[in-house]
């Protein structure tokens, strides 16, 4: 099933380097490392809400499913790190956003209240091992390490069934695996122009990796930074990462939206666009109660460029649920 939404003229991501910065490196810190200037600095972001932070939660010591954590930031322990997540208190289902690479929580900041305001639903933010008020994790970046993050954290905080998860870019590699480890958690997924496994093909990987290994050898000899780390983290073992990632499928079980901006990732590049285009085609057909929807007119930042149908396409999941 396609759907068409339509939206005015938006400014235009640059050529194929940019876009493969894109997709393979956290976009937040593109700009600085395109300039091989000055080292990027990493964002702090308030809570959402007016509460302080909490002290550090235990994943292991999660307060009941479905009960509802205080407004505010919610320190969580997993692994011996901790994360931050940011709760807006609503009922079932509880509707969870992850952020695309290199943003944190506050890329939802003008969606959260929208939302919350259109559900009533409990809204579940958070930032990433490496990005906003997150410790850093050593190492290569690791989707299935970032889901089993997303899961303690939602675990300690009671969210562990009829939960509605909404992932943009990158973030739709922790999405897959999240899903496919906890298929019972899920009542539907809303994916925001991500990741799928069907983009990695050998061919393709082999092109992101030679585009962007010039702009990682100039960010190694910059200061480093806890942004400049997370780029290089996201790079490293980029390869092998996304050759195990082409492998994984979406679990049928779980009902899934992927809205496809127009314009894609690759707007410099017709023939990286349309393998963009093919894959989420792909991706959609290949199980059941799945649906695309496409963002007239949108680059690859939807949640910026038309929040509206983020927010549409997460209100009718969410009341598909309730």
């Amino acid at each position: 099933m396609t759907v068409q939404n339509d939206l005015g003229t938006t400014p235009k991501l640059s050529r194929f380097r940019r876009a493969a910065f894109a997709v393979v490196l956290p976009v937040a810190v593109v700009g600085a490392v395109a300039g091989c200037g000055d080292s990027a600095a990493p964002k702090t972001a308030p809570a959402i809400g007016s509460a302080a932070p909490t002290p550090a939660a235990s994943a292991n010591a999660a307060e009941p499913a479905n009960s509802a954590p205080a407004a505010g930031q919610h320190m969580i322990s997993n692994n011996g790190h901790r994360l931050a997540f940011y709760v807006t208190p609503g009922h079932s289902p509880a509707i969870v956003l992850d952020s695309g690479g290199g943003e944190d929580h506050t890329q939802w900041k003008d969606i959260v209240p929208q939302l919350s305001k259109a559900t009533g639903s409990q809204i579940i933010t958070y930032d990433r091992a490496g990005l906003g008020n997150s410790d850093e994790v050593k190492g290569p970046w690791d989707g299935q390490a970032a889901a089993a993050d997303l899961q303690a954290g939602l675990r300690a905080l009671g969210a562990t069934r009829n939960v509605v998860l909404v992932s943009h870019s990158q973030a739709g590699e922790v999405a897959t695996y999240f899903a496919r480890a906890n298929p019972g958690v899920l009542s539907g997924a809303v994916l925001v122009d991500a990741n799928v496994p069907q983009f990695f093909t050998d061919s393709e990987i082999q092109r992101l990796i030679a585009v962007t290994t010039p702009q990682i050898e100039a960010l190694k000899k910059q200061p480093s930074t806890k942004a400049n780390r997370q780029l290089i983290a996201t790079s490293e073992n980029f390869g092998p990462t996304h050759r195990a990632y082409h492998k994984v499928s979406w679990p049928d079980s779980v009902p899934v939206t992927y809205i496809a901006s127009e314009k894609t990732p690759f707007d410099g590049s017709p023939q990286d666009a349309q393998r963009w285009r093919d894959a989420a085609a792909a991706f959609v057909k290949a199980g059941p109660r799945r649906t695309l929807v496409t963002a007239r007119g949108s680059s690859h930042e939807i949640p910026q460029d038309n929040p509206q149908i983020v927010i549409d396409e997460i209100e009718k999941m969410a009341a598909a649920h309730s």
